[in-house]
């Protein structure tokens, strides 16, 4: 913030002003040309707001899915929520980690490169223990995983991954394939340490068990994407072409609509006295002309007017009029 002017500076500057010693253009000029935005060469943000944004809905879309997904699996009351989405160096990344860790590298493809899907041990040993008939307790002392954990956990990753296409596809059609599944976060390094990713952070819980899910994706990653990684583009509602064939299959399946349509030939009011004394051969007057025209019900919808007649041998009805809005 500036330095704050006196009553006195601020008549001398208004004077200065009225004789023309000072030009605003001059002072507008120098003010804009100090304005300088500071820049980290070391962590350059390479992520703007806006993809960040649109990385948080897309994993909002996924945290649900997973939710659900979970919590069927599993038998179980699971939640599944997104904390944060934050850019950072791998290295800030990595060096987080503990040990042992649960680190799924995932081929993103159609995108060239791996992304890093990490499950804290104390959900993992959740998950183990309630797949194999547990109460999904957590463990009292972290220790490593056998094969037979790790090819349980496999299972689950494999399935997990593939709920990321729904939430994807409004920007790319990605097809996730677990590569390899690490212990140690030395044995995974799919970048250089200096690269930025960003960090997605989704805290779930299993049952009375808490823990979090780390998902890693670098920038080079998405790189050829980003311009689609806009809030703009996310919700903009592009009305998507219609083919033939979509517009033959609804055809048919109209044509093939089975709707009750009657011929009301007309209408009367008669007293119950009446109506228990009808015989057969007796004539009810109806409120409609003899040549007037008949009304035709598609349901409940008056449709057509029509007029009676044979056609065949049989009684029919020739459509003579199409009502063209629905009368009250």
């Amino acid at each position: 913030m500036g330095d704050i002017l006196s009553q006195s500076e601020i008549d001398e500057l208004l004077k200065a002003l009225n004789t023309g010693e000072i030009d605003v253009q001059q002072i507008q000029t120098n003010t804009q040309e100090k304005k300088v935005k500071n820049y980290n060469f070391r962590k350059p943000n390479k992520f703007a707001k806006d993809h960040l944004k649109t990385l948080q809905f897309i994993n909002e879309s996924y945290a649900r899915l997973l939710q659900t997904f979970l919590s069927g699996y599993l038998r179980t009351l699971v939640q599944v929520d997104v904390i944060t989405v934050d850019p950072l160096q791998y290295s800030e990344f990595s060096n987080s980690l503990s040990n042992p860790a649960i680190l799924s590298v995932v081929d993103f493809t159609p995108l060239s490169g791996s992304i890093i899907v990490e499950i804290s041990p104390s959900i993992a040993y959740a998950l183990i223990d309630r797949i194999l008939g547990g109460k999904g307790s957590a463990i009292e002392k972290i220790r490593g995983f056998s094969e037979i954990e790790l090819a349980i956990v496999e299972r689950i990753i494999i399935q997990i991954l593939n709920l990321m296409r729904e939430p994807w596809e409004n920007v790319i059609a990605i097809r996730p394939r677990l590569e390899k599944i690490e212990t140690n976060a030395q044995f995974a390094q799919i970048i250089s340490p200096n690269e930025m990713v960003a960090l997605v952070t989704l805290s779930v819980k299993v049952g009375e068990v808490e823990g979090m899910v780390n998902i890693c994706i670098p920038h080079m990653v998405v790189e050829p994407i980003m311009p689609k990684l806009s809030t703009k583009l996310w919700f903009t509602t592009v009305e998507k072409e219609t083919t033939r064939e979509t517009k033959d299959v609804i055809e048919s399946k109209i044509q093939s609509t089975i709707v009750p349509v009657r011929a009301v030939l007309g209408q009367t009011t008669v007293s119950v006295n009446d109506f228990l004394d009808l015989q057969c051969g007796d004539v009810i007057p109806l409120d409609t002309n003899v040549n007037g025209s008949v009304e035709i019900l598609v349901g409940d919808l008056l449709k057509f007017y029509a007029k009676p007649g044979v056609r065949k041998n049989k009684v029919a009805v020739k459509i003579t009029d199409v009502v063209r809005r629905e009368e009250d």
